[in-house]
């Protein structure tokens, strides 16, 4: 008799992305250019870890990383990340460490993490968790690090990006595969296609203790209102598969963003000047979603975080091309200003 279905649905989800992993691993070039041509030596076995909070989402995929790598080879471990912003927070940290032991992972620890207040809680309780995560994976020189994101989890990221108004890329969601400092595939999401309820169920019947995070109920939070109350509104007034066709929307928001991108990243070299400044005639000539794309990377090449950076700064910036009457600078976040000065864009550290 096989495992339960919604065990099988997140093993086989783990393990078509421990696949992709065993792949691109196999396929990483000699840095030293001592291996002479013709001579394949195997690399080393890929260091593969979960990010667990303990709840439902992660402790699944905890369980079916613990079950799947080894059968392909790959070693497995685990990191908790103790944000410290409730009571106890330490010692469930060490209870998440022991429940990743006991089910076969190793290395395992955990990392406490200061939360600023830079972009409101829980923006920085994201940025300081995976600043933890990435020095972790750099520290054991991991291959990638699994997160626990489930379909719903995307629904609510699509919902937050049209409620803020950031355009086509917010609306994208999450990525099955993004990337960290140095490494473009770092973050996996192995169950963007799986609804929270299977992971819970996973857990349930393999008898994995959960452990729920008040957060995650708490009003308080954007997120913990949208999943409590907006979401089942939603379903009421326009019935079942809300989540299906949010998540749907994700994907072919996505497909549409990185094609813009890629347009955006070819046109840009025809736009600067010899100088390398941007010239507003040439930008113009551009369709608005090619051009604001090419703003936008400009200003966060200037030192302008990308997580402060919002549509409507895009846009007071694209007035100096497309309504140009004499306006001054445009600040933007960073101490970054965006200048118009004789027909070119100066976009700088102010």
């Amino acid at each position: 008799m096989g495992p339960h279905p919604a065990v099988a649905a997140i093993r086989l989800a783990v393990r078509r992305v421990l696949h992709d992993i065993l792949t691109e691993h196999s396929r990483i070039p000699d840095p030293t250019g001592l291996i002479p041509a013709g001579r394949h030596e195997r690399p080393p076995t890929p260091l593969v870890l979960v990010a667990c909070s303990g709840g439902a989402d992660s402790m699944a995929l905890a369980s079916a990383l613990a079950f799947e790598a080894p059968r392909l080879g790959i070693r497995a471990g685990g990191i908790t990340v103790d944000h410290g912003l409730q009571p106890g927070s330490g010692m469930r940290a060490d209870e998440v460490v022991q429940r990743m032991r006991g089910l076969g992972l190793d290395p395992v620890e955990a990392t406490s993490v200061t939360v600023g207040r830079e972009g409101g809680p829980e923006a920085a309780a994201r940025d300081a968790r995976y600043a933890a995560l990435d020095a972790c994976a750099e520290r054991h020189g991991a291959a990638a690090v699994l997160l626990g994101h489930t379909r719903d989890d995307q629904a609510e990221t699509v919902l937050l990006g049209l409620a803020r108004g950031s355009g086509i890329r917010s609306l994208s969601g999450m990525a099955a595969v993004s990337g960290g400092p140095g490494a473009a595939r770092r973050y996996r999401r192995p169950f963007l296609q799986l609804d929270r309820q299977t992971a819970r169920k996973a857990c349930m019947v393999q008898s994995l203790p959960v452990w729920d995070d008040p957060h995650n109920a708490d009003p308080a939070y954007t997120r913990s209102r949208l999943r409590h109350e907006g979401l089942p509104a939603l379903e009421k007034a326009l019935g079942k598969g809300v989540v299906e066709a949010l998540a749907r929307t994700a994907q072919l928001s996505r497909d549409d963003a990185d094609a813009l991108d890629t347009w955006a990243r070819q046109a840009e070299a025809a736009v600067r000047d010899s100088t390398g400044l941007l010239e507003c005639a040439k930008l113009y000539a551009l369709p608005p979603a090619v051009r604001r794309r090419i703003l936008r990377r400009a200003a966060i090449e200037a030192g302008a975080p990308a997580g402060s950076l919002f549509a409507r700064h895009i846009e007071e910036v694209d007035r100096l091309i497309t309504g140009w009457r004499g306006q001054g600078a445009i600040n933007l976040p960073g101490k970054v200003v965006a200048q118009r000065q004789g027909g070119r864009l100066v976009i700088r550290q102010g």
